[in-house]
């Protein structure tokens, strides 16, 4: 069978693409809006955002939409858009307190240092499938918009007189939503490490320059921020449970969840103003320090942040990060961090896969032909060197052939020495 390099296909590449927007334009239900996906889909498009790397939830809920509810497909085309996009300036590092809260627990201390919200949460859901009828739905869906439509207006007439005259509670509110954190009473009790040098370098920018084993740590959480949500689950319930161990009492301090300001410095008078802001998750995990070289008497705390509302990424990079910090390179735990977790990375080296491959496997067939063939000539130099050695075994000795022919008639034989002599 002979294989050779073919080139073309053009039309059928063009057919295919035509099938993919057909399917995506056509079909017997409505257009899905785009409110109807970032409303409806909200943790889909939180996620397409946080692997993506950009904060544009119509953008992240069009690419959801274009890729057909492929989470990373979707996160592939934003992330592509990204690199198109001008960078117009840097944004002024912002304190995490400064966080609006919408969700907030605290799991390892039951009075904490203010409220816990428990927010919007599946976590005491029960997992069963929601069998109302479609119609019972809709119009249940209905009722809702209306009644909350009313409120809104409600509220609207109200803005003035709230808004002039804030009373005690509101401004409680207020607090409540910025609470102080668990890591400060471990510090006020000196049960925490130290951590804070009084540095403050240059992070690293992944987007600029790829971050390789040996990057300092801003690298490998901005690796863990837009990594792969399953990858990074992956890795860490591995070093939880699998062979690596790196980590052994896992506690989380908090989870948090709100809405961060996105603040730059004024191109003209140089002050910071606040454009807008993002939604963000935030984790603070709490390791139990055990190790010979390590301060028994204290405890470790990882930190973890991403995009959206994306829990199970950001508790696993809170506790990632602390296994990065105490492996200190011994192991390939940074390098996992760092070039296995990106969705990016590692799917379009397996969708490279189903492109055409002929010349590769070509050289490869033409390997275990060479191959095969050096091994059948081995074979017959065998063969042959095996039949001379059995026709030299098969002849007589030479030694005996020599001595036989020397001797002559007569030498050895009784007959002839009898006979011998004068008559």
């Amino acid at each position: 069978m002979g294989y050779s390099g073919a080139r073309g296909g053009l039309d059928a590449i063009r057919a295919a693409e035509a099938l993919v927007r057909r399917r995506r334009l056509t079909g017997e239900s409505d257009w899905l809006g785009l409110d109807q996906i970032t409303e409806r889909l909200r943790l889909a498009v939180d996620r397409v955002q946080g692997e993506g790397g950009l904060w544009a939830p119509e953008l992240a809920a069009r690419a959801f939409r274009q890729a057909e509810g492929d989470v990373l497909e979707a996160a592939q085309l934003l992330r592509a858009y990204r690199s198109t996009l001008p960078r117009l300036a840097y944004t002024v590092p912002v304190d995490a307190d400064e966080m609006v809260l919408l969700r907030r627990i605290v799991p390892a201390y039951r009075t904490p240092p203010g409220p816990q919200l428990l927010g919007r949460t599946l976590d005491y859901t029960g997992r069963l499938i929601d069998l109302t009828p479609e119609a019972d739905a809709r119009a249940e869906a209905h009722r809702d918009q209306a009644r909350r439509a009313e409120d809104s207006a409600d509220t609207g007439s109200q803005a003035s007189v709230d808004t002039a005259a804030p009373d005690s509670a509101a401004d409680e509110q207020v607090d409540h939503r910025r609470p102080p954190r668990l890591l400060e009473l471990l510090r006020s009790l000196d049960l925490a490490v130290e951590r804070r040098t009084g540095e403050d370098p240059e992070p690293f920018d992944i987007t600029r320059k790829p971050a390789r084993p040996g990057a300092p740590r801003s690298a490998w959480l901005a690796a863990m921020s837009r990594a792969e949500t399953g990858a990074l689950m992956n890795l860490w319930y591995r070093n939880v449970l699998g062979p690596d161990g790196y980590i052994h009492e896992v506690t989380l301090g908090e989870v948090r969840h709100g809405y961060l300001p996105v603040r730059i410095a004024h191109p003209h008078t140089g002050g910071s103003v606040d454009i807008g802001t993002v939604r963000a998750t935030e984790t603070e995990a709490i390791e139990d320090l055990d190790g010979l070289d390590e301060d028994r008497t204290k405890f470790d705390v990882g930190y973890g942040l991403c995009f959206g509302h994306n829990e199970r990424k950001a508790i696993a990079m809170a506790n990632l990060d602390i296994s990065a910090w105490r492996d200190r390179g011994r192991s390939a735990l940074h390098q996992s961090i760092l070039l296995t977790t990106d969705g990016l990375d590692s799917s379009g080296f397996l969708e490279h896969l189903k492109l055409p491959h002929y010349v590769t496997f070509r050289s490869m067939v033409e390997r275990k032909r060479a191959v095969a063939a050096a091994l059948a000539e081995m074979d017959r130099r065998e063969a042959a060197q095996a039949d001379v050695d059995g026709l030299l075994a098969e002849a007589p000795p030479e030694e005996d052939c020599i001595s036989s022919v020397s001797a002559g008639p007569g030498a050895d034989d009784p007959v002839s020495a009898s006979t011998g002599g004068t008559p």
